[in-house]
């Protein structure tokens, strides 16, 4: 009888159902740009650091991942500030406001670059009219910048050949095969894409700066700033380029507890992500509490007033 039990009671301990594991899906961006390597990195620090939760990395663009974190396809994202400040006004591309989007942190600038061919005699947004022009899927960020800058000069797609690139990558080869002589992106300087495409075909950046003021006008988040020296190979002065805010965010509605600890370990493991992102060399909590015009995930702003950087 003893022994009946004591199998029995074995058996139900073995077939004890083992520890629920809460997969978070994190949308990155695509392929050829900085979220990815980033996305992979919090990965392995999230999965590390906080016990029963597994990251999956969806690919993803700017408004695309607020609307996926507003409609619960998505629970982390990365995000660019004009866009999701748009998503909270309900303003274009966004149908309608979004209710359930809060700011985990500031991460670092974005840049948003025009590369030309050089032999293009591509000089400023005009000079794109009927142009063949390579650029990101609907739904990414730099992809309504670039309706944005082509509005500022009295353009639009009508205007132009455009033609819509899954990723940097593939963006990057209709130009070196001299299909497309006009590539826009927004990712961190020097991006990858842009030194490989350097490495194949002479380039040129396109001046911003005429049309900094109309963009302003458009989403008073934009600014102008110079494309420090030396960024790129062959660049030629300090072409004014647009800079925005990339950083992450979570549904307003999720635990204040566990999106306290993964900001905590984002900003313990930041010299990991300064590592991939060399953007990040001057991003502290300070930076990352910074008011962007997204309100904070009350879980975030624990771990900031915890560390001085919110008052």
């Amino acid at each position: 009888m003893t022994l009946t039990l004591a199998l029995a009671g074995g058996l139900a301990l073995s077939a004890a159902p083992a520890t629920a594991q809460e997969t978070l899906r994190l949308m990155t961006g695509p392929q050829g740009g900085v979220w990815v390597p980033v996305g992979g990195a919090l990965k392995n620090i999230w999965e590390r650091g906080i016990p029963g939760i597994s990251v999956q990395t969806l690919p993803g663009a700017g408004v695309a991942n607020v609307r996926g974190v507003e409609e619960n396809r998505a629970e982390i994202g990365f995000g660019n500030s004009i866009s999701t400040v748009d998503g909270l006004r309900g303003e274009a591309p966004f149908p309608r406001a979004v209710r359930n989007v809060c700011n985990i942190g500031s991460l670092y600038p974005q840049w948003f670059q025009v590369v030309a061919l050089a032999d293009s005699g591509i000089n400023r947004i005009e000079d794109l009219r009927g142009r063949p022009i390579a650029l990101q899927p609907r739904g990414n960020t730099a992809e309504v910048v670039t309706q944005h800058v082509l509005r500022a000069a009295g353009l639009s797609y009508s205007d132009v050949r455009p033609s819509f690139q899954a990723s940097y990558t593939d963006a990057v080869g209709l130009l070196r095969d001299g299909h497309a002589q006009v590539f826009t992106l927004g990712t961190t300087i020097p991006a990858s894409s842009v030194m490989d495409l350097a490495s194949a075909r002479n380039i040129r950046f396109v001046d911003l700066a005429p049309y900094v003021a109309r963009m302003r006008q458009i989403n008073p988040g934009y600014q102008g700033e110079p494309l420090p020296a030396g960024t790129y190979p062959q660049q030629q002065g300090t072409p004014v380029q647009i800079t925005y805010t990339a950083h992450l965010i979570t549904a307003c509605n999720r635990s204040p507890e566990q999106v306290y600890q993964m900001t905590k370990l984002l900003w313990e493991n930041v010299d990991t992500l300064r590592n991939i992102v060399g953007a990040m060399r001057q991003s502290t909590p300070r930076t990352g509490a910074a008011d962007i015009g997204v309100p904070l995930h009350p879980g975030a702003e624990r771990y900031y007033r915890e560390v001085g950087a919110l008052r």
